[in-house]
């Protein structure tokens, strides 16, 4: 049996026994029967199929989503600290989010898909700032340069969405705690919103598999490769931005899941994009579902933000890549 078969089982496996779990395990428990016969308990196929399925796959789709823009940002900067949150681009699509929110905006034709839409163009346009920026800085975009103007922006932006909500006073306060990620209550239309982006986000990522393969070797052999690089990169910003925008717009900001996937995603199965792309979707998406699983039943019946354990995981994680690095491993 081939590596890449065994990859993609084992994921499979995984990422289907955490719907399970996710669907079944809470302070109601429900039987799993329920799944595929909802007449053996109705009010249990109630909270099934209208509280706990909805919020397991916006989970799953939001873990995806992060976990595949990580994996693209990592190997378009060659850079295993990169991810969405890192480089600030979650932080900029919170801000375009929340001014939608602040300043009441709907865009006539985009209706609901306003706020996507908005948290998207603010993920780019962060991307874009972050890259110049770190280019003007040192040209040879040191991973220390990208990383701390990734910190710069998000700090600068963290400032603006703590000025609206300020200015907002108590109808926005609420954000506070949108803004350290959750996927509660939201439902099947926050599915519905998010589910077309991270669709072609994903689609766009994995159609410049070959490129970001090639660019591994660097820019200028990826030219002699036959690989538009210039415009490769841009297409690749604007698919992980796509996919960060949809996240954010839905869960609020989650970090560290686009930095842990795909980098054990390349020390279990290789660094090849055209599986660590769609690996790193099915782990991503399978990790976001258990975090989830744990930040509502950890202290039950609280809830606790699915920021605050996927940080847990992740800053250890994102210490341990500094410190390989800086000793010359990975």
């Amino acid at each position: 049996m081939s590596k890449n078969i065994v990859a993609y089982s084992v994921s499979l496996f995984i990422l289907a026994g955490a719907i399970l779990l996710g669907v079944t395990v809470g302070t109601v428990s429900i039987s799993p029967v329920v799944l595929w016969n909802p007449s053996f308990d109705e009010a249990a196929a109630n909270i099934l199929w209208n509280i706990r399925m909805p919020r397991v796959v916006l989970a799953g789709l939001v873990g995806a989503a992060l976990a595949i823009a990580g994996a693209a940002f990592q190997g378009l900067l060659k850079n295993p600290l990169a991810d969405p949150y890192t480089l600030g681009v979650s932080s900029g699509a919170s801000v375009g989010a929340v001014m939608t929110l602040f300043f009441g905006i709907s865009i006539p034709f985009l209706g609901p898909f306003t706020l996507p839409v908005m948290s998207m163009i603010g993920a780019l346009l962060t991307m874009l700032a972050v890259v110049s920026f770190a280019k003007l800085v040192d040209r040879s975009m040191k991973m220390e340069t990208v990383i701390l103007t990734g910190i710069i922006f998000s700090s600068f932006l963290g400032s603006i969405i703590s000025l609206m909500i300020a200015l907002t006073g108590e109808e926005l306060r609420q954000i506070i705690g949108w803004l350290l990620g959750s996927v509660s209550m939201r439902g099947w239309p926050y599915v519905r919103m998010a589910l077309p982006f991270v669709l072609i986000g994903s689609f766009v990522l994995w159609l410049k598999r070959r490129e970001l393969n090639a660019m591994l070797f660097g820019e200028e052999r990826a030219q002699h490769l036959g690989v538009d690089v210039k415009k490769s990169k841009m297409t690749i910003l604007i698919g992980g931005s796509v996919l960060t925008g949809a996240a954010v717009s839905v869960s609020g900001t989650i970090g560290f899941v686009g930095l842990v996937v795909p980098h054990m995603t390349r020390l279990l199965w290789g660094s090849d994009h055209r599986h660590v792309l769609p690996l790193s979707f099915i782990n991503g998406a399978a990790l976001l579902i258990v975090c989830d699983l744990v930040s509502r039943t950890i202290i039950s019946p609280t809830e606790l933000p699915i920021g605050v354990i996927t940080a847990f995981i992740g800053a250890p994680v994102f210490a341990f890549i500094f410190f390989r690095q800086r000793k010359g491993g990975v």
